[in-house]
């Protein structure tokens, strides 16, 4: 396929225009026009670009691209290299932030659900990315954890009491701790983030509503497999999915 079509496509599937958000989404560094073979992955960072490179990809799809606001946005040390190696081996960078995060079909909130049992209800909160459903059997706020780690192969951080039981939960992928405040307006038993600050600690405490940090690389790894594995559905294309090992 041409990758004008596999952008506009893209832009078309994950609703790119309804969401503000502190990076461009889609096409980032340009590279070949025809794409036969896409790798994904959580961030373009220097070592997924290599594999991607060697494993023969025409483009590289990501959640975390380049040109976040506020940034320096010089193209110099690490980020000078990792677009040269784009540039010079042709590989065209995608990125889709908030738009993956929210899709109700591949996006890393519905693929986090999916990885952990829980039935989604609905979403809520700013531009409706915190999402909302119930633990497909009740359970305590510890044999939750449990399941937690077992099916993301990392030890999350808990506040609450893990005696307490977990039917209604509330989850956002990444560095969503401060959608805290509206898990607490859903009135549910717990809220799934990637990342901790210091004041979700009180809020979680004083709210009665657990907090549970999963990790910020652990609970995005999902969604852009799906995604790649929609577009093999919908294209035939070949599809990897690469997974840098990151411990947050």
């Amino acid at each position: 396929m041409q990758r004008a079509e596999l952008d506009a496509y893209l832009d078309q599937y994950l609703d790119v225009a309804r969401f503000r958000d502190y990076c461009p989404n889609g096409l980032q560094v340009e590279g070949t026009a025809h794409v036969e073979c896409i790798v994904t992955g959580v961030t373009a960072s220097a070592d997924l670009i290599t594999a991607a490179i060697d494993a023969g990809a025409h483009a590289l799809i990501v959640h975390h691209g380049y040109f976040w606001r506020g940034e320096d946005m010089r193209i110099v040390a690490t980020r000078r290299q990792r677009i040269a190696a784009l540039i010079e081996n042709n590989l065209n960078l995608f990125a889709f932030h908030l738009p993956l995060d929210a899709h109700p079909e591949v996006g890393n909130n519905v693929s986090l659900a999916r990885q952990l049992g829980l039935e989604v209800e609905g979403s809520s909160g700013e531009q409706d990315l915190v999402f909302h459903g119930r633990v497909d059997a009740i359970m305590t706020l510890g044999a939750f954890a449990q399941r937690i780690e077992e099916r993301l192969d990392r030890k999350p951080l808990v506040i609450g009491d893990t005696a307490r039981p977990v039917r209604r939960v509330a989850w956002c992928t990444g560095a969503a701790q401060g959608y805290l405040d509206e898990a607490v307006r859903l009135g549910v038993d717990a809220y799934i983030s990637g990342e901790v600050s210091e004041q979700t600690v009180h809020l979680a405490r004083e709210s009665g509503v657990a907090f549970i940090a999963a990790g910020h690389h652990a609970t995005e790894r999902y969604g852009v497999q799906a995604l790649g594995a929609h577009l093999v559905r919908r294209f035939a294309i070949r599809h990897t999915h690469i997974d840098i090992p990151n411990p947050v």
